[in-house]
């Protein structure tokens, strides 16, 4: 880990640099969309906006990626501390994770700024802790560098302690969608590994997730989080006042399945700000609510193990 040690100091003083005068957010972002390639089938999943997932509908055809087996629990080192001048979110030291809250914050000017500066210091650190992805890391030492890299910055990493979760980033790899808990096992070629990054920085949580491949994989995985990449990225582009929650949904149903593709239902998209969790929630398949965007949200990107979220601002809001 001196190389992680050696590149994390590099990247101090720009973060120190950056949030002393930071203004940016940890919401939606904006991007363009783009066309199915290709027409290879994979056997995986992969988060696209705000936690929606895609899976394959079909068998894969021989030559695509072969099925692996279960995931297996791996060793886990043990909690690390934080040190007592860091602020801490309420539900530290909770035995239930609180439930996501009703309420939907509506952010004033010096809310949208606190917002805008922990969302981009965990956007530094998701970068920062992606480029250590090679194969003979294990996830435990990515998670030991982000969480020094979160509380050299003055930050808490919101999920320690979040429901007992163990853990400052969460790291999931391959079928795993999300919420894996980085432990001993080292990393191999082709891994497509998602490390999820979310800190409470005063008094404002971002959360932000990108995911990372592991060497060199098949074309139909690179294809894959392509797709995924595109229903992110012009779900983003048509955000705005205005527009009705199912919309999101209906035009990242329609990207996947025009590749071959499902939504995975049952995880949606939330709030975010001084709460970890909140209303709105997002669901990235055909709804038929008609809320309109009025406030500041979350916004996942594309996941093949793990969650991914952009942590960026509407500038018309």
């Amino acid at each position: 880990m001196m190389g992680s040690v050696r590149a994390l100091g590099r990247h101090q003083s720009r973060l120190k640099h950056l949030f002393a005068s930071s203004t940016g957010i940890s919401a939606n972002g904006g991007g363009g969309g783009g066309q199915c390639r290709g027409g290879e089938n994979l056997m995986a999943v992969a988060e696209v906006s705000t936690s929606a997932w895609l899976e394959q509908q079909t068998n894969p055809p021989k030559g695509s990626i072969r099925p692996r087996s279960f995931m297996r629990p791996e060793m886990v080192s043990p909690r690390l501390d934080v040190p007592r001048h860091i602020s801490r979110p309420p539900y530290v030291g909770a035995a239930e994770p609180p439930v996501m809250a009703e309420v939907i914050q509506i952010q004033d000017e010096a809310g949208v700024a606190g917002m805008r500066a922990a969302g981009r210091l965990a956007s530094l650190i998701r970068d920062f802790v992606g480029s250590l992805v090679r194969p003979g890391v294990t996830t435990d030492e990515i998670d030991k560098a982000a969480h020094e890299a979160i509380i050299d910055s003055g930050a808490y990493p919101s999920l320690l302690g979040f429901g007992g979760f163990p853990k400052s980033v969460s790291t999931s790899i391959n079928e795993c969608i999300c919420s894996g808990i980085p432990n001993l096992r080292a990393l191999k070629k082709g891994d497509i590994v998602n490390i999820d990054v979310n800190i409470y920085f005063n008094g404002y949580h971002a959360e932000t997730s990108e995911t990372y491949i592991c060497g060199v994989v098949d074309k139909s995985v690179k294809q894959f989080v392509e797709v995924a990449r595109d229903c992110l990225d012009t779900a983003i582009a048509i955000c705005g006042p205005g527009v009705e929650f199912r919309e999101i949904g209906a035009i990242i149903t329609d990207i996947a399945d025009g590749c071959n593709y499902h939504v995975v239902e049952h995880v949606i998209g939330h709030g975010v700000g001084s709460l970890f969790h909140s209303a709105p929630a997002i669901y990235h398949h055909c709804e038929h609510f008609s809320f309109v965007y009025l406030w500041t949200l979350n916004s996942k990107q594309l996941n093949i193990s793990g969650q991914f979220l952009s942590p960026e601002l509407y500038n018309d809001i």
